[in-house]
């Protein structure tokens, strides 16, 4: 059974930059790693939850406002896995990251799932990787 973990959270302070990974292992049944969508999720400490970036299997990427600029997702196909740079940090987005992905839900409604938290009901979902920001 496939499974998604996270790793590379940590505390940086503000302006500091930090990479976050996402791995994927076990995928059966026609689903490969490198053939799908993969999002990075953040719930903030006061459980808001906001979607912050995807990569498409196509290529394409998708920033939220906040983080354009700043943040670069990409992909290691030979690695399985999907990093999340993030450079100059701010003080205001700490929080938990996620990354997830579901072959069922449609890409265009991530960023609505994602202001519900509902990427918490997705397949893939993995544990979590906590990031800290000092000012």
């Amino acid at each position: 059974e496939g499974q998604l973990v996270e790793s590379g959270g940590g505390s940086v302070q503000a302006g500091e930059s930090l990479i976050l990974s996402c791995t994927g292992s076990g995928f059966t049944g026609g689903f490969t790693f490198d053939g799908t969508d993969i999002g990075w999720y953040r719930q903030a400490p006061g459980n808001e939850c906001e979607l912050v970036s995807t990569l498409s299997s196509d290529g394409s990427a998708f920033y939220v406002d906040s983080v354009k600029g700043r943040f670069t997702i990409s992909q290691d196909n030979v690695k399985r896995t999907v990093y999340l740079q993030m450079n100059d940090r701010k003080a205001d987005a700490p929080g938990v990251y996620y990354c997830a992905t579901d072959k069922d839900v449609p890409t265009h409604r991530w960023r609505g799932l994602g202001k519900l938290c509902g990427f918490m009901e997705y397949t893939y979902l993995g544990q979590g990787t906590q990031v800290t920001v000092s000012a």
